[in-house]
């Protein structure tokens, strides 16, 4: 199973678009790229959050979010793809999957209404058998539920999967499933290292897969 933003694709560049243009919409200021990769990797909803209250974990206005959704919503689904790309060996990686008889499948916390256009403008949502998406069960990761219904899915022991993420939420989900977890070293966990959350291998590139699996 493998995860969308900062695995498969930097969707940084639309998120931030938007986020700038929630803000002004907002009459704030706007943050910057920089800034809002920052805060990518826990669903849009957090982002919404941490763009009105600047922090990660700050306390929202209650008010300013039920403003903020639905515009920051409409605006992504305008701005899906126009300015995201899969990373430099995610074609390679995926090839190689299949050409070795993997079962693969797509988990991220993203909805399904922006995940899916997004993975079909980047041509790859035919490479998955099963695309779980935030809103397609009732939790998401960190919680297990999405990984064990992908193993029960294919049936498949979970100590005999795989995830391949990029956060803490990833290895967390891992952990608790049963599933090995890789992690990509490029990707959105709010500026920690990866490594601090003791994953069980770190890559550059999903290139390097075929050297490990």
């Amino acid at each position: 199973m493998i995860d969308v933003d900062g695995t498969l694709v930097d969707s940084v560049p639309d998120l931030a678009y938007c986020v700038d243009e929630l803000m002004v919409i907002m009459g704030r200021e706007k943050w910057g790229e920089a800034k809002v990769r920052h805060w990518v990797g826990n669903g849009v909803p957090k982002l919404v959050e941490r763009s009105l209250t600047g922090e990660l974990e700050g306390e929202v206005n209650q008010d300013d979010f039920d403003k903020a959704y639905p515009v920051f919503l409409d605006l992504y689904a305008a701005n899906t793809s126009g300015r995201s790309c899969l990373y430099d060996g995610v074609k390679e990686g995926l090839a190689h999957l299949k050409s070795q008889g993997y079962t693969v499948g797509c988990v991220t916390n993203k909805a399904e209404q922006f995940t899916h256009p997004l993975l079909k403008d980047l041509s790859i949502f035919d490479e998955f058998e099963i695309v779980i998406s935030g809103d397609t069960l009732e939790k998401k990761k960190p919680d297990p539920l999405p990984l064990l219904h992908a193993a029960k899915h294919f049936g498949i022991d979970p100590k005999e999967a795989l995830m391949l993420g990029d956060s803490i939420s990833d290895v967390k989900a891992s952990r608790a499933a049963g599933f090995d977890i890789i992690c990509m070293s490029y990707g959105y966990n709010h500026g920690i290292d990866i490594r601090h959350s003791n994953p069980d291998l770190v890559i550059d590139s999903m290139v390097e897969l075929k050297d490990y699996l």
